[in-house]
């Protein structure tokens, strides 16, 4: 059976074309994959073994992809970490891996450092882009972990998850299917290196025989390079594209396809940004670390919301090709934990259906709508209240700017709705009662908030998802009812 290995080779070995672009330089094919080679030696010089994972401290950059390439092509599993991280969450994350070292460009020498004093190992620094080298020559197999990525930690800490490379295989198919991206196309993403949206896209990308336009961190300037750099496919959440709408900079790069995800996007912002660019196809992509895509939400479907459905855009969209996804144990209302099973699925229980702690329904056209995770559901009273629908019905309130709803202890109900906004106006932030009467207007009773909490801006990780787990704390309003 195929591995992750086979396909890269057979796509980029002896290849002129252009595999790395950046503003100074360009690698073609064949000049990443003996860049690879230099870092696998590197790698070797260091004492990691094949089968070792080698946690890594970096960001996108031609150096930490050739990196990654290296360790997968001589059977180790690079693990990149956020560089962001706490040097405490950072060690316990090695230590999870067993590993002998990390290893860290010089950007994160401070934070690596004080990571691998926690850790107990040792630290080595990548200084300069890997010299050529021969290409690793190890035999793996399917089995054989490619790479390992953390979860995002949205509900507790980031847990490991190993890539195999026959599922690593697979999502080559599956995703660059949905995204429609093959040779001749430059890709870019605005997700951190270490997340699913960073790293495991330079694994599909490749195996596509796209090029890649590596981006450390999100910026305007970044994504006006990227347009002078000729970006064909681009990785955003709906945030940045509201700051580069904001900034008058989102018709300064003009891909063919435009893929978000973590958010639902806001209908004034699609019009806005399909008014922009006009030739580009805008694509939800719906998944997680364990498997992804999961379902998407086609160009077609966002110009049937944009011009007549908007509710669409409150979906993730339909399965994509080669994936089931079911409803489990669902409720009353017919919501239940989303279950998926496909080729590309790198966690899964012993049937192999990988549960996904989200809950949501399928609609009667076969759009998967979300109501949270398994653990945010809110029982009040023994009644069953989902944050997503209670945000929703908040956020059409004209003074709110953002919200996030969340569960927390009452002796009476057992639990009560908390929502902690944003408004747009700090220094005249909507009233409990004001949103309490919005509220009761578009949702049952039993799900209007009872206490309210207004902050300046909602924790986030860096992928763009809320932490709830961080907003169940004392709140600065009173509770009602």
């Amino acid at each position: 059976m195929t591995t992750w290995n086979d396909i890269v080779i057979e796509r980029w070995l002896h290849s002129g074309d252009a595999a790395i672009v950046t503003a100074n330089a360009v690698w073609s094919g064949d000049e990443l994959l003996h860049r690879a080679g230099g870092a696998a030696a590197w790698l070797s010089s260091l004492g990691f073994q094949p089968g070792e994972a080698v946690p890594a401290l970096v960001d996108e950059s031609p150096s930490a992809i050739a990196l990654t390439l290296g360790a997968t092509l001589s059977g180790r599993a690079l693990a990149p970490l956020g560089t962001k991280l706490p040097a405490s969450d950072l060690a316990h994350a090695v230590r999870g891996l067993g590993a002998r070292a990390i290893v860290a460009s010089p950007e994160s020498i401070a934070i690596a450092t004080r990571a691998a004093e926690l850790a107990g190992v040792e630290l080595h620094v990548l200084h300069d882009p890997p010299g050529p080298a021969d290409i690793p020559n190890v035999e793996c197999t399917p089995d054989d972990v490619a790479v390992i990525v953390h979860t995002s930690g949205t509900t507790g800490a980031p847990k490991p998850v190993l890539m195999r490379h026959r599922e690593l295989a697979a999502r080559v198919d599956v995703y660059g299917d949905a995204m429609a991206i093959g040779p001749g196309d430059r890709y870019s993403s605005a997700s951190p290196f270490h997340h699913t949206g960073g790293v495991t896209m330079v694994y599909t990308v490749l195996g596509r025989g796209a090029s890649i336009i590596p981006r450390a961190w999100f910026s305007i300037e970044g994504w006006r390079e990227g347009g002078r750099l000729g970006v064909t496919h681009t990785l955003l959440v709906p945030t940045m594209i509201d700051m580069l709408l904001a900034e008058r900079a989102l018709g300064d790069a003009r891909p063919r396809v435009l893929q978000y995800g973590a958010a639902p996007i806001d209908p004034a912002t699609l019009t806005a940004a399909l008014r922009t660019l006009t030739d580009t196809r805008f694509v939800q992509i719906f998944g997680q670390t364990e498997v992804s895509p999961i379902t998407v939400l086609t160009h077609d479907d966002h110009l049937v919301a944009a011009n007549e459905r908007p509710d669409l855009l409150s979906s993730v969209g339909r399965p994509v090709r080669g994936v089931e996804v079911r409803v489990e144990h669902p409720d009353a209302d017919g919501i239940g934990e989303l279950a998926v099973h496909g080729p590309h699925t790198f966690v899964t229980d012993a049937d192999g259906w990988r549960r996904t702690g989200d809950l949501g329904w399928i609609d009667a056209e076969g759009f998967v709508r979300l109501r949270g995770r398994v653990n945010d559901r809110i029982v009040r009273g023994g009644e069953n209240i989902y944050p997503v629908e209670v945000e929703q019905a908040l956020s059409s309130h004209a003074a709110v700017g953002d919200v996030a709803v969340v569960g927390v202890p009452d002796r009476r109900w057992g639990e009560i709705v908390k929502a902690v906004v944003v408004p747009v106006d700090g220094g005249a932030p909507p009233s409990l009662a004001e949103l309490q009467a919005h509220a009761r207007e578009r949702i049952a009773h039993f799900k209007v908030p009872s206490v309210v909490e207004i902050v300046g801006e909602l924790p986030r990780n860096s992928a763009g998802k809320v932490l709830r787990r961080t907003l169940i704390g004392p709140s600065v309003d009173r509770p009602v009812g």
